[in-house]
């Protein structure tokens, strides 16, 4: 059997669910592929999210070729994770398989922008370690 897809979705599909499949594929692109959509999308990808990521871990999300996309323009996955719903919860036409329930940094400070970054990659290294 082939690795398992995960999906990271959020509405925008413009900061914490970008992060979250830059970081996937950085830290566990041997064990899952990582994808990341929205039920909107945005012009560009955040761009505190893109100079903070190749900042702190080298990786160039727009490089690597990642942007803005709908859950439609994704492969179906094996698992669904909502980055957190405080900027309301998109509707994918299936329940997620986890809810991290992050906040939006966008338009916050780098402090808060680099917390969320590490609880992303936190969760990445426990969901790495789980499959």
């Amino acid at each position: 059997m082939g690795k398992k897809k995960v999906a990271f979705i959020c509405v925008h599909n413009s900061c914490r669910s970008q992060m979250a499949e830059a970081l996937g594929k950085h830290l566990a692109g041997d064990v899952f592929e990582s994808y990341s959509a929205g039920t909107e999308t945005k012009p560009q990808i955040n761009q505190d999210a893109v100079r903070l990521m190749k900042e702190i871990y080298g990786i160039d999300m727009e490089k690597n070729g990642q942007h803005s996309k709908l859950i439609s323009e994704i492969p179906e996955v094996d698992i669904a994770i909502s980055m957190g719903c405080n900027v309301g919860c998109p509707f994918i036409g299936r329940a997620f398989d986890d809810n991290w329930g992050l906040e939006d940094p966008t338009g916050k400070s780098d402090e808060e922008f680099k917390i969320v970054i590490k609880e992303i990659e936190k969760r990445i290294f426990e969901l790495r370690e789980r499959l």
